[in-house]
């Protein structure tokens, strides 16, 4: 013990010691509500917090302090900003966009769509590990990968041992993996990558704490870019439930995509921009180790990336989804492992369900996070009570994530339909606007409806009421 403090402690009164403390923990609670109203959030977002922070300060202040960053300011001015341009080697024409919703995202600070390429479909885990292997395998200059879990099972080593494989064989290989997804598998188990000559990068590592709200923003987006002229995208992460050689009987449902052509070389540029703002390397050193070239034409699909986060100026993955429900006329479809909107969107929906617009959404009966099952029921409510559409799939969990508007235009990638997704992380979607595309999308939702049921019935007594009312004020926090 110091002795500054041996002097407090001897002459300074507990009273007067309890009454400082008090005075500081008041101080730092108003500091904290002025930031958090200064920050543009949801409404129901800042209320949340406001209710936290002010009547259980002594766990609302340290979890702000934790969790309740978003857009910062630091972390926007250190990291590789996502500039909402198209890189010149990839501009090409396009006929086919819907208009409202291809100027909205571009508006809000999404990259510009781009046509000349061809998608590739991923409906079941052993469909997608087998076209992740072959494009590692087929890759001739350099490997990209994000994803927000890497497991420690049979399929995370496989990919590992392959990756190191073909790193000891000159193929750049670079591995990024978010630091809170990845916390079992982001050492030792990577480490024959990085002995084979790959490369392997931490997202915003929280121990020690780097950063205000870095335990909060988390990279959950999934690419994997092949030699700059093909990408996978999806809501799949490296793990036995999501992928693997041979069939799972506990598999989770999902859905993803290969796109080839000029979209893959606009998904790169989201990652070399992730990549250089964790290993600190310039951008165009990161390009230039990988060998980007020009992304040839590959077909007639038009395609719009979407990156969402703090080194993106707006909310263009928002703003889209809104222009997407808004502009519908006939028909809207949401696949989503969790479904926890904000106040806009879930107004838009029931604004056209009332309009006799075919609003359906499919979630899992039972998520692998029950609290935001029991969250969702005050929203899911609401829209059936409009004339919305609600099924739930009952074989295992559905993680896919995919949105249809009529029949042009469809949203794939990894947000989900909560608020940590739309406002929160760092995620990738690509919006389709060509019709054969979009169509086959559609079918896939269509085929998952018919293996879905309607939800049971949900009766309210006066404590599950209580609980769903208070879920649905704390919503905005998980």
């Amino acid at each position: 013990m110091t002795a500054f403090s041996q002097f407090v402690y001897r002459f300074v009164p507990g009273g007067i010691l309890a009454h400082l403390a008090a005075v500081a923990g008041f101080l730092l609670a108003l500091f904290l509500v002025a930031r958090l109203m200064s920050e543009r959030r949801a409404p129901a977002n800042t209320f949340a917090w406001l209710l936290v922070i002010v009547f259980i300060p002594w766990l609302g202040v340290p979890l702000y302090l934790l969790f309740g960053g978003r857009k910062l300011r630091r972390l926007a001015r250190n990291k590789s900003a996502l500039l909402p341009i198209v890189p010149s080697l990839c501009v090409t024409e396009t006929k086919e966009v819907y208009a409202p919703v291809a100027n909205t995202v571009a508006a809000a600070g999404g990259f510009a769509p781009v046509g000349g390429n061809r998608i590739t479909l991923l409906f079941t885990g052993e469909e997608e590990f087998a076209e992740l292997e072959r494009r590692i395998l087929a890759a001739r200059h350099s490997i990209h990968i994000t994803t927000f879990i890497l497991s420690r099972d049979a399929t995370g080593r496989r990919i590992v041992n392959l990756l190191a494989r073909r790193a000891r064989e000159g193929v750049k290989v670079r591995l990024l993996l978010d630091a809170v997804g990845c916390f079992p598998s982001s050492r030792g188990f990577v480490e024959p990558i990085r002995k084979a000559g790959g490369e392997v990068g931490r997202f915003m590592p929280v121990l020690p704490f780097t950063s205000r709200g870095s335990a909060n923003l988390r990279n959950h987006r999934k690419i994997a870019i092949f030699d700059g002229t093909a990408a996978m995208v999806g809501g799949r992460n490296i793990a036995r439930e999501y992928m693997g050689p041979a069939r799972y009987a506990r598999r989770w449902r999902d859905f993803g995509a290969v796109i080839e052509g000029p979209g893959a070389l606009v998904l790169g540029e989201v990652f070399i921009a992730d990549w250089s703002f964790v290993s600190r390397q310039p951008p165009d050193a990161a390009r230039a180790d990988a060998q980007f070239g020009g992304a040839p034409i590959r077909g007639a699909c038009e395609v719009q990336v979407v990156a969402s986060g703090p080194d993106v100026p707006g909310d263009p993955l928002y703003e889209g989804i809104v222009s997407m429900i808004q502009q519908a006329e006939h028909s809207i479809s949401i696949v989503t492992p969790y479904f926890i909107p904000d106040e806009v969107i879930l107004r838009s929906l029931i604004v056209k369900a009332r309009a006799g617009c075919t609003v359906t959404l499919v979630v899992p009966a039972k998520s692998n996070h029950p609290v935001t099952d029991f969250a969702r029921r005050t929203y899911t409510r609401e829209l059936i009570n409009a004339g919305g559409h609600m099924v739930v799939y009952n074989d295992g969990m559905l993680h896919g994530k995919a949105m249809v508007i009529d029949d042009r235009v469809a949203l794939v990638g990894s947000p989900n339909f909560d608020l940590r997704s739309l406002f929160v992380n760092f995620e990738i979607g690509v919006l389709v606007y060509t019709a054969p595309e979009v169509a086959a999308i559609k079918a896939w939702v269509a085929g998952l409806i018919g293996e879905c049921t309607p939800p049971p019935e949900q009766r309210r007594h006066f404590l599950t009421s209580v609980a769903e009312d208070l879920c649905r004020l704390l919503a905005p926090l998980l």
